[in-house]
Formats: C-alpha cells, sequence, structure tokens
C-alpha cells in the first residue's frame, strides 16, 4: 500500500465525513422538494396555486434526487457492512420511502391529464404523502441509529436481524421523525416564499416560521432526551488502521454515552447551537419577508442538525442493541484501503460536475414562478 499518497485510518476519516456532506447535501437539495410537497394542502388553495406549487419544484426535483443516489451508492462502495445491515434491516421502511417517492413522479405526470376536480384533488394528496412519509421515515431511522438496532454477527459474520417495521416506532425515534418533518417543512417554506409571490408565498412565511420554531423546541427536547438514553461506547481503544472486523472490539452500552464527545471536544457544541440557532434565525427571517434568507438559516440548521447526531454517534456508524460488540463503527466496517481510495479520485473528478451543474440549473431557474410564466411554457405541470 505504499502507492497509496493517503494511510488508510486519514481514508476512513475522509469518507466519514464525505458521508456526511452527502446526507446534508440530500436534506437540503432534496429536502425542499419533500417540504414543498408536505406544505401543498396548506398553501395552495385553488387549481392554479396549487400548480404554481408544484412548478417550483417540478424542473429541480429529478437533479435534488441525485443526492440520494450518491448517499446509498457511497455507503454500499465505502461502508459496506453498514449497507448490508442497515439496507436490509429497514427493509420495510425503505419500501415506504421507495413508494412515497415514486408517488411524486407519477403525481407530477399524471394530476394534470384529466380536468376533473376529483382527479386532481387524488394526486395532490399522493403528492402530499410523497412528501410527508420520507421525511418522517428518514427521521425515524435517525432516531434508530441513536437508539440502536437489534441486530448481531455470528462468528463467520453472517447477520441477523431480530427486529421489524414496529420496533422501530418508539416514542424517541418518533420525535426524531417530528424534527426531521419540522425541519424539512421550514426548509420547503423558505423555497416557497422565494419562488411565488401573494397569498402562497404569505402562507409560506406564516407555516415556515410555525415549522422553524417547532423544529427548535423539539431539538432541544431530542436533546435533552439523548443524554438521558443509553448510548454506545468503546471500552478499549481501536486500531483506525487495522481490519475490517466488526467483532474485533469491545463496546458497552451505557447512559448518556452519546455525550462523551461533546464533553471532550467542547467546541463541538456549536454544531447544536447552530442547529437551535439557524431554526430561529429562519423563523424571524421568514416573518420578516426575507425569503432567501430564511433558506440560508434553514441550510445552516439542517446542517447543524445532522453533524450533532454524527458527531454524537462518532465513531459509531450503526450502534447494535441486541450484541453492543456487533455495532458497527467507522474503524471495522469500511472497504479496503485501495477501494476507499479509488473511490476518492472518482469523487474528486465527479462531485465538482455534479455542483456546477447544480448550480448552472438553479442559475437558468431562477426568477418566480406565476400563471403568466406557466402559460408561456409547454412544459409546465
Amino acid at each position: 500500500m505504499d502507492t497509496i499518497p493517503l494511510d488508510y485510518a486519514t481514508l476512513r476519516l475522509i469518507w466519514w465525513l464525505l458521508l456526511g456532506i452527502l446526507l446534508i447535501g440530500f436534506a437540503i437539495m432534496d429536502g425542499f422538494d419533500l417540504g414543498v410537497a408536505t406544505l401543498l394542502p396548506a398553501v395552495a388553495r385553488t387549481d392554479e396555486e396549487r400548480r404554481i406549487v408544484l412548478n417550483v419544484i417540478g424542473p429541480v426535483w429529478e437533479g435534488n434526487q441525485v443526492w440520494l443516489i450518491l448517499g446509498g451508492g457511497a455507503i454500499f462502495a465505502a461502508f459496506p457492512p453498514l449497507y448490508a445491515v442497515s439496507f436490509s434491516g429497514f427493509y420495510i421502511a425503505m419500501f415506504l420511502i421507495l413508494f412515497a417517492l415514486i408517488l411524486r413522479p407519477v403525481g407530477f405526470k399524471f394530476r394534470s391529464k384529466v380536468p376533473d376536480p376529483r382527479w386532481r384533488a387524488a394526486w395532490d394528496w399522493a403528492l402530499f404523502v410523497s412528501g410527508l412519509v420520507p421525511a418522517l421515515v428518514f427521521g425515524v431511522a435517525m432516531g434508530n441509529v441513536l437508539l440502536g438496532v437489534p441486530f448481531r454477527f455470528d462468528e463467520t459474520l453472517r447477520i441477523f436481524y431480530e427486529g421489524g417495521l414496529f420496533g422501530l416506532l418508539t416514542p424517541f425515534a418518533l420525535l426524531c421523525g417530528l424534527v426531521s418533518v419540522a425541519m424539512l417543512v421550514m426548509h420547503g417554506a423558505g423555497m416557497l416564499a422565494m419562488k411565488t409571490s401573494g397569498a402562497i408565498a404569505e402562507r409560506a412565511r406564516r407555516y415556515g416560521s410555525l415549522a422553524a420554531l417547532a423544529t427548535a423546541v423539539l431539538f432541544v427536547i431530542g436533546g435533552f432526551w439523548v443524554a438521558r438514553i443509553d448510548g454506545y461506547a468503546l471500552q478499549v481503544a481501536m486500531d483506525p488502521a487495522g481490519p475490517s472486523n466488526p467483532l474485533a472490539k469491545v463496546a458497552v452500552s451505557q447512559a448518556g454515552a452519546w455525550m462523551g464527545n461533546y464533553a471532550r471536544w467542547p467546541i463541538t457544541w456549536l454544531l447544536p447551537a447552530l442547529g437551535v440557532a439557524g431554526a430561529l434565525l429562519s423563523a424571524v427571517l421568514l416573518r420578516a419577508g426575507r425569503a432567501g434568507l430564511a433558506f440560508l438559516a434553514s441550510s445552516v440548521s439542517i446542517a447543524g442538525i445532522i453533524l450533532t447526531e454524527g458527531l454524537a454517534t462518532f465513531p459509531f456508524l450503526l450502534p447494535s442493541s441486541t450484541q453492543a460488540g456487533s455495532s458497527l463503527t467507522l474503524w471495522d466496517a469500511s472497504s479496503s484501503h485501495m477501494t476507499l481510495f479509488i473511490m476518492l479520485l472518482a469523487t474528486a473528478f465527479f462531485l465538482p460536475i455534479i455542483l456546477l451543474y447544480t448550480a448552472w440549473v438553479f442559475r437558468v431557474l431562477r426568477g418566480k414562478v406565476d400563471q403568466a410564466g406557466m402559460g408561456r411554457n409547454p412544459n409546465a405541470y
């Protein structure tokens, strides 16, 4: 491995950071799509208003969903055991998400095919589900990461998952789901307030400010709850460049363990502070009619909330509530040294292209969506 300029431990840490960046990218970019869809029944009262709302996200949702594909691909290639456990253990939950996400393009394409109000109303509710369900389920999944997931490995590293869908729906996990929904509704409202005018923008500002306040309050409640639940910790320090064997460590479950990294590095309290402050600032800016700044503030809040959980669980990727020693960590669930390096080169090439293309698309589509613009555009939904 002397030909690889980065050592194994550094590459593992880089890919942990990249995974966090991809999750944040998905939450910010596709998150406003989910938030707008969730807000559809609340902010749009007439067929014309609903069409305007749908055309805010209609031209960009496919590009935004690239971040979800990138995140799933990164987990598959960089952390195969994490992919195997999470995608098999959360199998039904994943199907719920996929079903909801499939409703979105179908709803866009079929809604306006028939002028019948009942037909259109049915697809409007389908689009609402396509926003609410993924937002809720993703939050529930993140809550279960903090609680630990019921899986274990045997001595041959075969995976045994011992839970079910309803076992994921604990009070704490549902609270995390509500944080996710409120967070993305806040974010979607910022986008709507930027891209629309009149009654739609006014309703978006009102509902968005309430969602922002709910995000801050629920996130703080979740923080106090996390300090009291059983977290996970390593009893013996691991070799960051050691082999990827999840059973070659000693891990335990103990109360308050998730607060350990914040005690070791006090500066990291800035991350949850950003989550709360960004949400509160977004509420104030929405009320003040500064939609662009409110959208940036909600993006900061999203990043702060995701990074707060990532740092709390570091170096754990997916703890096991069945057998703490089977928990997956950054140091024992990665691909090989060479694989991580080749993937890093590919990412360094393709990620800037994705960012530049995304920036170009949003520049081309800048400006507000209104009835006159839809009338001039034969591709409008």
